[in-house]
């Protein structure tokens, strides 16, 4: 019960972290890749020692690559981005880098281009993906709720469950906003899939104590809307923080021990499930005794 009786505290932090976030979008933005803007990204290792960048940055000048980022990664890779290039260029490059790493051999990691026109037609379709699978949601929410009209209205279910959602991807774009300004993270398809992954994790949480509380209210227990509330959080919540344990400590050791490639993505998971958790727990529940309380009072 100690949940909602401070339930105002907690959506008081989530308010302020949201505010944050979307001030951190609108100021910097979302730093996007070339799965969005278009260019090429490669990805080399040299096993005998890295040269200086500003070595590198000479060889590849005479290719004309237009903007050329060199990025170290590890203790002997670098990360080279440029704009849209075709195989034969990409020969080019790889020559070059192997003539001022003293003919050493360059073990080549990945290799990636995308031209401008196919870029945004990523960044569209994968903004559409979010806007359906939210809108999925509520109506599905909406529809397994719909027995349940008092105290509060199914589609108030749906809503708490959007409201919950939307917590959990802003916040986690308005840190990997900030990360991008100050630290030059990049938005790829891996990011959309994060999030996209973020929010059927949320929902299917959300989901399970909303679902004890219509158990709860189909049986009667709790003296009143908050109480069961309160009992059906109280009965669920070790299985929310268990579950959600779990599958950080994966996240983690993919963080800590995993490839380069896949160290973002699974940073913006490790913040999705941890704001997931909360607002299964903290904002979507009390959201319904909240409303349910302004129902009464007005």
């Amino acid at each position: 019960m100690w949940i909602i009786k401070h339930r105002r505290i907690f959506l008081g932090i989530s308010a302020a972290l949201i505010v944050l976030s979307i001030a951190a979008l609108v100021l910097w933005g979302l730093k996007l890749g070339i799965d969005f803007k278009g260019g090429s990204l490669l990805e080399a290792k040299f096993p005998a020692g890295r040269p200086d960048k500003n070595v590198l940055a000479e060889a590849l000048k005479p290719l004309d690559l237009g903007t050329v980022t060199i990025q170290p990664v590890g203790t002997n890779g670098i990360l080279i981005r440029a704009k849209d290039i075709n195989e034969q260029k990409h020969q080019e490059v790889l020559k070059a880098l192997k003539e001022k790493a003293s003919e050493q051999k360059i073990e080549e990691e990945r290799f990636e281009s995308i031209g401008p026109v196919i870029g945004q037609e990523l960044k569209n379709r994968a903004l559409w993906a979010i806007v359906l699978v939210l809108v999925m949601i509520v109506i599905y929410i909406a529809y397994a709720f719909r027995k349940i009209s008092r105290p509060v209205s199914s589609w108030r279910y749906g809503l708490a469950a959007l409201i919950a959602l939307a917590h959990d991807v802003i916040i986690p774009a308005g840190i990997f906003a900030s990360m991008g300004h100050f630290l030059g993270k990049e938005a790829d398809l891996l990011f959309v899939t994060a999030l996209l992954t973020i929010l059927g994790f949320s929902v299917h949480d959300t989901i399970v104590v909303f679902d004890r509380i219509r158990e709860n209210l189909r049986r009667g227990g709790g003296k009143d809307f908050q109480e069961t509330v309160g009992l059906s959080i109280n009965q669920t919540l070790t299985r929310s923080i268990n579950t959600s344990f779990t599958v950080l400590l994966t996240l983690l050791a993919i963080y800590f021990f995993g490839g380069v490639s896949i160290k973002d993505f699974s940073l913006i998971l490790i913040l999705g499930i941890f704001f997931g958790t909360y607002s299964s727990i903290f904002i979507a529940s009390p959201l319904l005794v909240e409303w349910e309380g302004w129902r009464n009072r007005k």
